[in-house]
């Protein structure tokens, strides 16, 4: 399967550099789940899963206990984009 390119939004960083500031133990965590979305998108521990309702049409993966990444796939380009959109818990990013 071809690698895909992570490609970060301007809400994800900031969500991402909030999330950190409160949970500083879980960057790590959090920037393995990116690295392996890159690899392998629907790897059994990221529980990747289509989003319905307001979020529909984006995917959500887990990176951590309570701790979800928000994403949309641009397939229109090669290599594919996972466009990061949010990060928080889940009630934060539901």
């Amino acid at each position: 399967m071809a690698k895909r390119k992570i490609v970060l939004s301007k809400s994800f960083v900031k969500a991402y550099k909030k999330f950190i500031g409160r949970n500083s133990l879980l960057k790590k965590q959090i920037d393995s789940s990116i690295e392996e979305m890159e690899s392998d998108l629907y790897a059994v521990k990221l529980r990747t899963h289509k989003l319905s309702g307001v979020l529909e049409g984006s995917f959500a993966c887990s990176c951590g206990f309570d701790c979800r990444i928000i994403f949309v796939l641009n397939k229109n380009v090669k290599p594919e984009e996972i466009i990061l959109i949010d990060l928080g818990t889940h009630e934060e990013v539901y």
